[in-house]
């Protein structure tokens, strides 16, 4: 289903699975992924806005005639051709519609970091909200698994109970200073 059409990575199916596993189980939610999945994950709200309202997308290849050569060309083909720019996150930034938080290691030796900020460019260029954390230092784990996990995840976290359960989420500043400093307030 993706031969040519990335943009199109298997959502129709992928959709319907989900209907089927939320209507099984009220708690479930997926909305987030990382690499060729932090290109789905704003593909989902690029492409299927009707069903994908939020998403976090770290570490993505947004636009595949960036990325590795030999990955594109088993999915994509060669010669380069309209198909490219049809799955590309950064040709298609205007569509965006949800709400988005765009994760990047600014060392990833796996995707190229600029891939992240082309579609930054396109997003502004564009007047589109959204949220991008840079990580300094950080692989292409971005905040996942590493040194930075923990703040990651409450980033990721803090952005789903805001934009999907309309909810604030708690002041991570209060309470992280050691008692001997509060004492001293």
């Amino acid at each position: 289903m993706a031969w040519k059409n990335l943009g199109d990575a298997g959502f129709p199916d992928r959709i319907l699975w989900h209907k089927a596993v939320a209507a099984k189980y009220p708690s479930y939610d997926i909305s987030h992924g990382g690499s060729a999945g932090g290109q789905n994950a704003l593909g989902g709200l690029l492409f299927h806005p009707d069903f994908y309202k939020a998403a976090v997308s770290y570490a993505g290849c947004h636009d595949n005639r960036m990325d590795k050569i030999w990955w594109n060309e088993q999915w994509m083909s060669w010669p380069i051709g309209p198909q490219y720019s049809a799955s590309s996150n950064v040709d298609n930034a205007y569509r965006l519609q949800g709400d988005l938080l765009l994760v990047v290691g600014e060392m990833d030796t796996n995707v190229d970091p600029s891939s992240t900020m082309q579609v930054v460019h396109q997003l502004i260029k564009h007047n589109k909200n959204f949220d991008l954390l840079v990580v300094p230092g950080a692989n292409h784990g971005a905040a996942r698994g590493d040194r930075y996990a923990a703040y990651g995840d409450h980033k990721r976290y803090d952005f789903f109970v805001r934009h999907l359960l309309g909810v604030n989420p708690p002041p991570w500043n209060q309470g992280t200073t050691s008692n001997a400093t509060q004492s001293a307030r």
